[in-house]
C-alpha cells in the first residue's frame, strides 16, 4: 500500500493528513504552529504517521498547504489552502456548492464548480477581524475558555447586544465597556459571534446564491457562530466531525492525484 501526505501549516495550527491509494483517510493530527512552522510542520507529520503505525519512507508523496506551506519538508509540491480547500471539502461532501472558512488569521469563502474546482473566491487577510484570532482574543477579555464560547452563546436569552466593529482592538474595548455596563456575559458572546457572522455573510453575498454549503476550519467547531451562520442560510451547514484538517486533506488527495 502506497501513502499520501498533506501539510496545512496555518498561523494558529499545523495540521496533517495522510490518504491512501484508495483516498481513504488514514491517520490525522492538529498541533499548534507556534513559532516554528517547520518545526510544526515535522511535528504534524511525525504525530499523523505514528498514528498510521508508518515510517517516514513509506510516505510516497507530500505536498504543502497554508501560509507557511514553504515551510513543509520533503514536500514534492506547494498548492495555496484555496485549491485545497475546494478538494478536501468536495471530497468530503460531494454536493457542496460554497465553502466558509473562517481560520486563525484569514477568512474566505469559496465557490466550487465541477469535481471542486474553484471557480471564484473572496477572502479577508487584510487583519484579523472575524477570525479564530479574534475570538481567541475576545475570550481572554471575557475570562472564558475558547471551547466555551459556542455553548455560552447559545445560552444566551433574548437579543444580542450588538458589537459595531469587528476590528480586534475597537471590538475589545466595546467588549471592556459592555462588561462594565454589566451585560450578560452570554449576550455579549453572542453579538461578537453576530459580528463574525455579518462579515462573513457579506462575503458570502458578495458571490452570490451560495446553495448547499459547508463550513471548515477551527471556527466551524464553534456552534454558537455555526447556529448564526445556519439562520442566515435558511439551511443547515455541513461540517466534518473535525473540520481543521479540510485544507490538510485537500492537500493529501491533491498527492495522490498527482502522483
Amino acid at each position: 500500500m502506497t501513502y499520501f501526505a498533506g501539510v496545512d501549516v496555518g498561523s494558529l495550527s499545523t495540521d496533517a493528513v495522510i490518504v491512501d491509494e484508495a483516498e481513504n483517510i488514514v491517520a490525522y493530527a492538529v498541533v499548534e504552529t507556534g513559532a516554528n512552522s517547520t518545526d510544526a510542520a515535522q511535528r504534524a507529520m511525525a504525530q499523523a504517521a505514528q498514528k498510521a503505525g508508518l515510517a517516514p519512507e513509506d510516505i510516497a508523496r507530500t505536498v504543502g498547504t497554508g501560509y507557511g506551506r514553504v515551510s513543509v519538508p520533503g514536500a514534492q509540491k506547494k498548492v495555496t489552502e484555496i485549491t485545497c480547500h475546494g478538494v478536501g471539502s468536495a471530497h468530503l461532501f460531494p454536493q457542496a456548492q460554497t465553502v466558509i472558512d473562517i481560520g486563525g488569521q484569514d477568512s474566505k469563502v469559496i465557490r466550487l464548480g465541477p469535481g471542486g474546482k474553484v471557480s471564484d473566491f473572496v477572502m479577508n487577510d487584510k487583519c484579523a477581524a472575524g477570525t479564530g484570532r479574534f475570538l481567541e482574543v475576545m475570550a481572554a477579555k471575557l475570562q472564558v475558555g475558547l471551547d466555551q464560547m459556542g455553548p455560552l452563546s447559545l445560552s444566551a436569552q433574548g437579543e444580542p447586544v450588538k458589537i459595531s466593529s469587528v476590528c480586534t482592538v475597537f471590538a475589545e474595548s466595546e467588549v471592556i465597556s459592555l462588561v462594565a455596563q454589566n451585560h450578560p456575559r452570554e449576550q455579549i458572546i453572542k453579538g461578537i459571534h453576530k459580528a463574525i457572522v455579518n462579515r462573513v455573510w457579506n462575503m458570502v453575498k458578495s458571490l452570490g446564491e451560495p446553495g448547499v454549503t459547508t463550513m471548515s476550519g477551527g471556527v466551524a467547531k464553534n456552534k454558537g457562530v455555526a447556529a448564526l451562520l445556519e439562520e442566515r442560510l435558511g439551511a443547515k451547514l455541513l461540517i466534518h466531525d473535525e473540520p481543521q484538517i479540510v485544507g490538510a486533506l485537500g492537500a493529501a488527495l491533491l498527492a495522490r492525484r498527482q502522483a
